[in-house]
Parts: structure tokens; sequence; C-alpha cells
């Protein structure tokens, strides 16, 4: 029951992360469920796979939920999402099979670092160049490759990278955050499908489990996230989303240094 109630928390609070600033909660998901799989005793050598592919299969029905507000407010810009798609999901299937070649402590060490530097990025609010543009549709398909496959290979939304990549072209932060959370879908889809596929039939998995996806942490997270999603969506419209992404960025530093070993 102890650990129902951890995964219900957790997506609550993941889903209004992911509805406010576009992320899909993973570089949350991923080091809390590291610990809360620790605590269960599932064997060591699948808890960051297990911990990552369990973290994409969340993102689902979040990126439904917070699409379908962002929509609501027009904020969505489709035409970015159909050049990006095939590349963004090539991509996560190539992220996934990659991390089936890396042992857990190295995900782990390898996601600790990326959420350390996204943490840093977070806080120096790089400004974009005026006058950038957006590429035509082989650059976006490269860049969608790149996005998805670290995406997928680390558990975490597209969002943790399309926001920045959107607001490099000058594409204004709201709308950005609106199309990172739609690009997290076809990431997740496909994200998700990998780790069930390599990870299937493993010795080591836990029950109610299948490949990398474990089951009672997914339903527990998603349902709360589901709902939460659409308040943080609702946020990003009447918050400063600057000072909430130096909130953000500090968690993340700490997490990060927490996944790679510093502190305990």
């Amino acid at each position: 029951m102890w650990d129902i109630l951890a995964y219900l928390a957790l997506g609550a609070f993941t889903g209004v992360v992911a509805g406010l600033l576009g992320v899909g909660g993973g570089l949350i998901i991923v080091p809390v469920l590291v610990w809360l799989f620790t605590r269960q005793q599932v064997d060591s050598g699948i808890i960051t796979h297990l911990a990552i592919g369990t973290s994409l299969a969340t993102i689902i029905p979040t990126a439904i939920a917070s699409t379908l507000a962002h929509h609501r407010h027009g904020a969505v810009q489709w035409q970015v999402i159909r050049r990006m798609a095939p590349g963004v999901m090539l991509g996560a299937l190539a992220g996934a099979t990659l991390a089936e070649f890396m042992s857990a402590v190295l995900l782990r060490q390898v996601f600790g670092v990326f959420e350390i530097l996204m943490g840093i990025y977070l806080l120096m609010s790089l400004p974009p160049r005026p006058g950038r543009q957006l590429p035509g549709p082989a650059v976006l398909n490269t860049g969608g490759g790149m996005i998805g496959g670290v995406s997928a290979l680390l558990g975490i939304g597209g969002g943790t990278l399309m926001v920045p990549f959107m607001v490099w072209f000058n594409i204004h932060l709201r709308q950005a955050i609106a199309t990172a959370a739609a690009t997290g879908l076809p990431i997740a889809l496909a994200g998700t499908a990998g780790f069930m596929i390599h990870g299937w039939g493993h010795a080591a998995l836990p029950a109610f489990s299948s490949g990398y996806v474990h089951w009672p942490a997914f339903a527990g997270i998603a349902l709360a996230a589901f709902f939460t999603a659409r308040i943080g969506a609702w946020l990003t419209h009447r918050l400063p989303v600057k000072l909430v992404r130096r909130v953000f960025a500090l968690l993340l530093i700490g997490l990060g240094l927490r996944m790679i070993g510093v502190g305990g």
C-alpha cells in the first residue's frame, strides 16, 4: 500500500510539471523509481532499465492529457510535429536499443550527469539569437532523431530537449512548451515498445512486468499524472514560467547528484 501511495504522489507531482514545463516528468520519475525499486529489492542489474522503461510508459497518458490542454489554447505547432515525428520515433527506438547494451550503473550515471547539465542550462536561461527561423524538414528530422534517441535512452519526455531546441529558433516559450508536450507522445510510444521488447522474459523482472515496464508503478503514476497534467498546462498560462524553471532546475541538480552517488 505504501508503494502504491508513493506511485500516486509521484504521478501527481510529475503531471503538474509535465503540463507546466512541457517535459514528460522522467527527470523526476526515473530517480524516484530507482530509489523505490531499490527499496523493494528489485535486482540491481535491471533497476535503472526498469525505471526508464516504466517512465517512458507513463509519459504516454501524460502527453495526451497535456497536449489536449495546450491544444485548447491553440499553442501546439502541429506542422513542426508532423515534420519531426518520423525522426523522433526512429531515434527513440535506437535509444532504447542502446540502453540494452549499457549496465544499470553506467546508465544511472549517464542519467545523473545529463540531469545536472539540464539543471545548469535551465538556470543559465540562455536567450536565442534574434532572427533565427525553423530549419527545413531534413534538419528537423535529424534533430528529432537525436532528441528522440537521448529521450528514450534516459526515459524522459522530448520536452526536456525539445523546448530549448524550439526556443533556440525563436518560437515563443509557451508554444515551445505546448509543442514539446505533444512531441513526448511519439517518443514515449516508440521508446516504451523498445524497452518492452529488449526486457521481455528477463528472469529478474518483478511480478506484473512486461519487459522493462512495471505495471503497478505505471498505473499509479499515470493515473495521477493524467489528471494533474491539465493543472500544469493551466498554470503555464498564469505563472511566471522563468521562476518555475529555476526552481525545477535546482531540483534536477539535486536528483542528478544523487543518481551519480553524491550524497548517498
